[in-house]
């Protein structure tokens, strides 16, 4: 009996002396990745791993063709999601309590301001390297061959980015949040514009009725922090990560990054590859063929081959991992430096002037200084629906995977850049000097206004611009190279003067120190 207890003792502390082993054994179920066998069988076993092929194209790794921008979105957003929940355990949606709430983190709980920071800043870096990702993704082609509904939730996780952002920006309940909300109740409002001008709001007030639904009420209120709080823990998150797992999901069945039809090996990708092993992998260099490469279908990933591929393990893992590594430092050291903007208490009393929304949102605000069912529902919806619409509309599938397809793409995307930053210039620089028809005519319709302002005249001349080029080329790519180049420009360059050159009353100053002294 002793015997048998004593054998017992013994392998349970072998157990405990393997512990180790055998949690690792456990997760990696095919066993430590020192063959071509078991790297394969890690990338396909693992939850979390298996989103990504078991091999990756060598184009996909090469730095100056993605650069990284749709992985560090990702990890923006995986960086805001972390510190959100972190800042959930602080904040309270309560106009008498969001603000003290906000100002403890800032001043008095230990870390708080860093982590309220790197939320903030993360957020909006999203912005910015999501627009740079549909760059690439655009310049590059990347919207063909089989790939054309992934765009369109391209742009649908883009609109969910810019309300995250946006209902974020309006918790702290200070002065910068308060105004914002309402510039954004106004832009909700703004169809009584056109209803106004119809003589029909008494009877149909659309714009009315979506404002109450946003604020709860007619003003701002607690109904209306409590129903911005939800849509930003809430309602848009759901939704940004029910469409960004259909987008990897695509992108996964598409069989993964677009590349060039005509791929050439070149000397420096050994200094990013590991090649595979030349025998004893699941996958020879050579071609073969197995049950999937027979089948018959539509997506790109059908009758391709393996060649010019690597293992995704660890060739892949490294250079997530790197760009993970400099993203997070990036942010950390960025919301160390700088701190998120925080002034006054909510107080509907003491309007600010300028009243500004989040920077994002300014080029739409000047937009709206125009008209403000164009600026805030028509020019909007327009540049979305062609975004949208630009695979359907370009339907050219020779040179995928290259960028700007040819040496035309690239001299067609520098003239669009030139003419575009020259005639937005040229239009803000009429309005500032001269005005527009209110400032005319004062009685002037308010129609003709909606219907003939800077902000139409510009989408006017893009939509014009862009079947120039088409005529003259030949080719619709070009013709879509010209005109999203122009929307990159009109975007950066409308957001410039909103945040830089526009002070109070929507004046144009050429800096602050000019501001009148109140």
């Amino acid at each position: 009996m002793g015997e048998v207890n004593q054998s017992g003792i013994a392998k349970f502390l072998n157990n405990i002396r393997s512990l180790k082993k055998s949690f690792l054994g456990s997760f990696l179920r095919s066993g430590k990745p020192t063959s071509d066998k078991s790297r394969a069988a890690v990338m396909f076993n693992n939850f979390f791993l298996h989103i990504q092929g078991v091999k990756t194209h060598i184009n996909t790794l090469r730095p100056t063709y993605t650069f990284g921008f749709g992985l560090i979105s990702l990890y923006l957003l995986i960086i805001v999601v972390i510190s959100g929940v972190l800042l959930m355990v602080y904040y309270n949606p309560s106009v008498t309590e969001a603000y003290n709430k906000i100002k403890d983190l800032k001043y008095v709980v230990f870390g708080g301001n860093l982590l309220r920071n790197i939320h903030k800043w993360s957020g909006e870096g999203m912005i910015i390297f999501v627009l740079l990702h549909m760059a690439r993704v655009f310049y590059t082609g990347s919207y063909k061959k089989g790939r054309e509904f992934n765009w369109v939730i391209g742009i649908v996780l883009l609109i969910l980015m810019f309300g995250m952002n946006l209902s974020g920006y309006m918790l702290p309940w200070d002065q910068l949040a308060y105004w914002a909300l309402l510039i954004v109740a106004n832009i909700i409002n703004s169809p009584k514009e056109i209803t106004d001008s119809l003589g029909i709001t008494q009877y149909f007030d659309i714009g009315g009725f979506f404002k109450e639904l946003f604020l709860g009420g007619t003003n701002p209120t607690q109904e209306s922090l409590t129903r911005v709080y939800l849509l930003h823990i809430w309602l848009l998150p759901m939704f940004l990560f029910l469409f960004l797992g259909i987008h990897f999901w695509r992108i996964r069945k598409d069989g993964g990054l677009t590349r060039p039809d005509t791929f050439e090996r070149k000397d420096s990708d050994i200094y990013y590859v590991n090649p595979p092993e030349k025998t004893g992998g699941i996958f020879p260099t050579y071609k073969t063929y197995g049950l999937m490469e027979l089948a018959r279908g539509r997506t790109p990933a059908v009758d391709k081959d393996v060649e010019n591929t690597v293992l995704s393990w660890p060739n892949l893992l490294i250079a997530e991992l790197a760009i993970f590594v400099l993203t997070l430092a990036g942010v950390i050291a960025y919301a160390y430096f700088v701190d998120a903007p925080f002034k006054e208490p909510a107080n509907p009393l003491i309007p600010e002037n300028p009243a500004k929304a989040p920077w994002y949102f300014l080029g739409l605000q000047e937009l709206l200084s125009y008209s403000a069912f164009m600026g805030g529902v028509g020019l909007p919806g327009l540049a979305l629906l062609g975004l949208a619409l630009i695979p359907y509309l370009d339907r050219e599938e020779d040179r995928v995977g290259i960028w700007f397809t040819n040496r035309q793409g690239v001299t067609v995307a520098l003239q669009s850049f030139i003419i575009g930053t020259i005639v937005v210039i040229g239009i803000l620089a009429f309005v500032v000097n001269f005005g527009w028809f209110r400032n005319w005519w004062p009685n002037v319709p308010q129609i003709l206004i909606t219907l003939i302002n800077p902000g139409n005249i510009w989408v006017g001349f893009m939509i014009v611009y862009s079947l120039f080029v088409i005529k003259k080329t030949g080719s619709t790519r070009m013709g879509a190279i010209a005109l999203f180049t122009m929307f990159l420009v009109s975007y950066v360059i409308f957001t410039a003067m909103g945040t830089y050159f526009r002070g109070p009353n929507w004046d144009f100053f050429w800096s602050k120190s000019q501001w009148p002294i109140h």
